[in-house]
């Protein structure tokens, strides 16, 4: 027997992001290494993106990306800006994407926050945090289903 939780695989990038925070915090490409580490620690977030005034993704700086930026450049890190350590070549989605499709390309490019874009502007991140947890939160449905249906029939 087949439940409809199955479609769970199949759920958009859009109805993720429902349950999310509706602003994404970005940084501008000017920002110094040190205001991005004060960013990261006020919002508790692990990345942001760089994006410039009508929201165009440009790249993305995460913690990893400090951590080695420390190991190369020492202390001179912090007065350096977002751009000269950014990823540049930032892998995005959209708000139609499957969460499925997402999950893969995440796993393969060891990505842990991916820019949702549409028509060129950012409206959305996601993050490997957010998959795990609708997986799970779909599991638990699933389950109880499942233990309904068997009390049910006994």
């Amino acid at each position: 027997m087949r439940s409809n939780l199955s479609r769970g695989t199949l759920m958009q990038v859009k109805e993720m992001l429902k349950a999310k925070r509706a602003d994404v915090i970005t940084a501008n490409p000017s920002d110094t290494i040190d205001a991005l580490t004060h960013l990261l620690v006020l919002e508790k977030i692990g990345a942001v993106v760089v994006a410039v005034g009508d929201k165009s993704v440009i790249g993305i700086i995460s913690e990893r990306d400090v951590v080695r930026g420390l190991a190369q450049h020492g202390s001179d890190l912090l007065a350096m800006r977002v751009t000269e350590i950014m990823t540049h070549d930032v892998l995005t989605c959209n708000l139609d994407d499957n969460i499925k499709d997402i999950m893969r390309r995440m796993t393969l490019r060891h990505i842990r926050h991916l820019p949702v874009v549409e028509k060129n502007q950012l409206v959305g991140l996601i993050s490997i945090g957010d998959i795990v947890k609708n997986r799970l939160d779909l599991m638990e449905l699933e389950a109880n289903v499942l233990r309904d249906q068997l009390v049910a029939h006994h």
